[in-house]
């Protein structure tokens, strides 16, 4: 069962859910359903887990070229595609099929809309264009909205500023994960801005620019009136520690991108924590 635990990608499957859980949390009022809240939880991890074997399988080529991922259970001959392919379908299936059934049916069209996004689209482009990590960004901010929405709440702008939250945070993050292996991506012939990139200034500065982005957007929970300022105060700290990670990166691209990385997975749970930890009760 190992190989095929695999295919759901448990690290960004656990990131899914941490996200999913903190968007509900800071959305819900009254008093807390607990039953809503698991089947929340258990249908968004069926969920990711179909959407990451769906990448699985249609990348399971690529895969195969790159150091990083050629031991994966497609390419490793592990697992064969019939059983990816039935994995796949039978966990998204059954997610977006609980969500619908237990939570609403927003937060189902959710789930599906990051299915959707991050398998054919984000997938479909990363051998095509380099604004793929742009289009990757989308599904991966889309579950705190699930999250929000399963609790009761509205597609409302504070449930948009913490998606806005989400989509920024992650670029840096990839931005600098792609110039580490961008020697795989250039093998594989992906469409990466770390592969055109000469001498990694361009992805640096880009790093930067979303970085700083993300500090205004960050702090609108507060402002909007879900969390006090313990959180504000909290959150602009890790933002100026994100974009000067960032601006380190500009100065000795091959060393910091790693910092960038570091920082970048540390700064999301602090984020977070905050926000569930400094939620304004109305």
């Amino acid at each position: 069962m190992k190989p095929i635990f695999e295919l759901s990608k448990p690290r960004i499957t656990q990131l899914v859910v941490l996200t999913t859980a903190a968007g509900y949390y800071l959305a819900s009022s009254g008093p807390f359903r607990l039953g809503v809240f698991l089947a929340t939880l258990v249908g968004t991890t069926l969920v990711a887990a179909g959407t990451n074997a769906f990448n699985m399988i249609r990348e399971r080529d690529i895969d195969g070229h790159m150091r990083r991922t050629r031991d994966r259970p497609l390419p490793a001959g592990r697992v064969s595609p019939r059983a990816a392919t039935v994995f796949a379908v039978v966990t998204a299936a059954t997610g977006i099929g609980l969500l619908a059934w237990r939570v609403n049916l927003i937060t189902a069209a959710l789930a599906a809309l990051t299915l959707v996004t991050y398998a054919w689209f984000y997938t479909s482009l990363k051998t095509r264009s380099s604004l793929n990590t742009l289009v990757g960004a989308v599904p991966g901010a889309l579950p705190v909205l699930g999250g929000w929405t399963a609790a009761g709440g509205s597609l409302s702008a504070p449930a948009f500023a913490l998606f806005g939250t989400l989509f920024l945070w992650q670029l840096p993050h990839f931005l600098a994960l792609a110039w580490v292996y961008r020697d795989d991506y250039r093998t594989a012939q992906l469409r990466m801005l770390s592969v055109e990139d000469t001498d990694g200034h361009q992805t640096a500065r880009m790093a930067i620019l979303y970085a700083v982005a993300l500090i205004p957007v960050s702090l609108l929970p507060t402002l909007l009136g879900v969390t006090g300022r313990i959180y504000f105060w909290g959150a602009l700290a890790l933002g100026l520690a994100y974009a000067g990670a960032g601006v380190l990166m500009l100065f000795d691209v091959n060393r910091r991108a790693w910092t960038v990385f570091l920082v970048s997975i540390i700064y999301l749970p602090m984020l977070l924590t905050l926000a569930v930890l400094n939620k304004v009760t109305v």
